[in-house]
């Protein structure tokens, strides 16, 4: 069967779009594999590019002190991005570059098979929803999506550039936190419950994924 790693190997030497000629290296993602939980992000930046791994970073400091806040860890959930190579001057991925690199995230999100998604930002939410929404509108909100529970919120970088810590944004951004933190008990009570009937929880469908 074929794992996370298998997956992140291959692609480490994806050629499929014109992003392959300008990276360092493929930022495929980090995280536990079995996670309930998975950040996506719109792509890797100079950091991320250099480093091998997303949201490390002023914004990736600010995504660790978030998840701290509502007692998780980097390493308890799994945080990837639309494109897994960096665009160059960091401006949006281009439709062709999107199309190129969305069977990797699909398969991500069907290897991991997360209960709930969480998008950060404009790009990744109207990527996922396939809607061409305000983050400003849709944050805090919950969509299924898949037999998935998805949920918009700011992205880090956005929160910095527009003041940090005291802004009205970071204010919302904590609420949204608090929002994931209780979607995730939520569903491991209903996995519980179902443990102790003898009844699967049932997984995302994964053929419907395919059509994303």
């Amino acid at each position: 069967m074929r794992t996370l790693e298998d997956a992140a190997k291959e692609a480490s030497t994806c050629t499929r779009c014109r992003l392959a000629g300008g990276r360092t290296q493929v930022v495929y993602g980090v995280g536990s594999p079995g996670a309930g939980i998975m950040f996506i992000g719109e792509g890797p930046g100079y950091h991320e590019d250099k480093q091998g791994e997303p949201f490390v970073g002023a914004a990736g400091q600010l995504l660790n002190r978030m998840l701290g806040e509502i007692g998780l860890r980097r390493e308890d959930v799994y945080i990837g991005n639309v494109v897994k190579c960096r665009p160059p001057g960091n401006r949006d991925p281009l439709p062709d570059e999107i199309e190129a690199c969305t069977p990797w995230l699909v398969e991500q999100i069907s290897l991991i098979q997360p209960a709930i998604l969480v998008t950060l930002g404009n790009f990744a939410t109207r990527f996922v929803l396939n809607k061409q929404v305000a983050i400003s509108r849709v944050r805090g909100q919950r969509f299924s999506w898949h037999g998935r529970t998805v949920i918009p919120t700011f992205h880090p970088a956005a929160i910095l550039r527009g003041g940090g810590d005291g802004s009205r944004q970071f204010e919302l951004l904590r609420e949204d936190f608090a929002l994931i933190r209780r979607a995730l008990e939520e569903h491991e009570a209903e996995a519980k419950a179902a443990a102790e009937a003898g009844v699967p929880l049932a997984a995302g469908d994964e053929e419907q994924l395919e059509l994303f």
